[in-house]
């Protein structure tokens, strides 16, 4: 339960979401979850690409089809598919919606009225959208002279890739991570689609925000942010331009190796382990296990049974288990195979060894870790299709509601406190937008 009189560290802070897909939406879910009042401005006559689903209208054969990821509860997509796809439900908590069109002058009006409430306002599209709706920094100045703008597109606002379009996919691809984080000897195009460059990109944007309210709170003034995802996305392998511009040295696809292996960090991997059921129907099982030193290999030997091969001196440095990874690899699989992976996995732990199973998405919510600590929340969907588990925040305050506060918001469920509330309008001037199309609970027909 939240205490009496403890706000949230964002609570009374405004920000105007005009993001799409994951980066954008991650960011603005973080700063939902700590307490900002984030309205989502959303149009019935324009579809955003993967964000609130894959396609507006899918057909009940078309959805039994679709990945977990896009999936919709029961795989049927109901009324208003647009409200349920996993794709948006997981992002779309704490958040308001409301809807107007941006691309005729009275809904920029709606939008400028809006933003003089405002503190911040995060855009991800391709450069030129914000250009062609007429929205930049000096314009957003004029109707609130402190206000906060970030800009993240893929790669930058200047430069020649700056005209590409680019989703977690192409970004990934032309940073290079699709090569890196594959396995030894196999093409990039067999690598399973994870895009985590989105979720780096909307964790830096989050804080960016952060840092540019502290800079307002201590200066009064607000902030222009570029952040191009590309650039950001290229920490998370540094140590790969690094070690070409000081060695010269292109690093290859490791696998689950350790990029620190001759530093002591092998073996690493993951290792197959009793199977309860057909690979086909999920039933092979992992465990992930990593040796970072010395003294850690010499545990991991005595809870094998310290066999001859483990024995080899060579094995027992850094260096030398760096160089026979592939063979240390091989015993070890032949090893965990016959044990069970829980069993496996709390002998290692306890002997002092990382090690952990691989869980596929269907297996975590039940994971006694998980549930512990309350990674997942129990919300209700609009329109009676149920109740449901979803990701709960980040963060953890324990003297605030660091909660679901509000479940995943439908489209345009907050057009009367946007319009009526923040803006003050009439009811004759309200039921004139909604005919004009701006007010909207679903997206238009013409939309499949």
């Amino acid at each position: 339960m939240r205490a009496v009189g403890i706000p949230l560290p964002l609570e009374g802070v405004r920000i105007i979401d005009l993001t799409g897909v994951w980066a954008g939406s991650f960011s603005t879910v973080i700063l939902a979850d700590l307490g900002a009042e984030v309205l989502k401005a959303e149009n019935q006559y324009v579809w955003q690409p993967l964000t609130r689903a894959g396609r507006a209208r899918p057909s009940s054969e078309e959805a039994k089809s679709y990945i977990p990821s896009m999936s919709y509860p029961g795989d049927e997509p109901g009324d208003r598919p647009w409200n349920y796809c996993s794709l948006f439900v997981g992002m779309f908590r704490n958040k308001r919606s409301f809807t107007v069109d941006l691309r005729r002058p009275e809904g920029l009006d709606v939008l400028a009225r809006i933003v003089s409430q405002c503190d911040a306002v995060i855009e991800n599209s391709a450069v030129g959208t914000m250009e062609k709706l007429g929205i930049s920094y000096q314009w957003l100045r004029e109707q609130r002279d402190d206000i906060i703008f970030v800009r993240a597109s893929g790669y930058g606002l200047t430069g020649e890739y700056s005209d590409a379009r680019t989703l977690g996919a192409h970004l990934e691809a032309v940073m290079g991570h699709q090569v890196l984080r594959g396995y030894e000897g196999n093409e990039p195009s067999t690598n399973s689609a994870i895009f985590s460059a989105d979720y780096v990109s909307g964790t830096q944007i989050a804080f960016a925000v952060l840092l540019a309210l502290w800079h307002r709170n201590n200066t009064g003034k607000g902030q222009f942010i570029e952040l191009a995802q590309s650039e950001n996305a290229a920490g998370m392998f540094a140590q790969a331009y690094l070690d070409y511009a000081l060695n010269g040295e292109v690093q290859e696809a490791l696998g689950n190796r350790s990029i620190y292996a001759i530093d002591g960090v092998a073996p690493c991997g993951v290792y197959p382990c009793l199977p309860k059921g057909d690979t086909s129907e999920g039933g092979d099982r992992w465990i992930a296990i990593t040796v970072s030193n010395n003294e850690e290999w010499a545990s991991l030997r005595a809870v094998i049974g310290d066999p001859e091969w483990a024995l080899d001196p060579i094995l027992a440095t850094a260096a030398g288990r760096a160089a026979n990874q592939e063979i240390l690899d091989a015993r070890l699989a032949e090893w965990t195979s016959q044990n069970e992976e829980e069993e496996l996995f709390h002998k290692l732990q306890k002997s002092g060894i990382a090690a952990a199973p691989v869980l596929p998405s269907w297996r975590v919510p039940s994971n006694p870790h998980v549930q512990a600590r309350g990674l997942y929340e129990i919300c209700e969907l609009v329109d009676d299709v149920g109740e449901y588990s979803y990701p709960s925040p980040v963060y953890r305050l324990p003297a605030s509601d660091s909660s679901i506060r509000r479940p995943p918001v439908a489209f345009g469920q907050d057009n009367e406190y946007v319009y009526r509330e923040l803006l003050e309008i009439s009811d004759e001037d309200y039921d004139r937008l909604v005919a004009e199309g701006h007010i909207a609970t679903e997206f238009d027909k013409s939309i499949p």
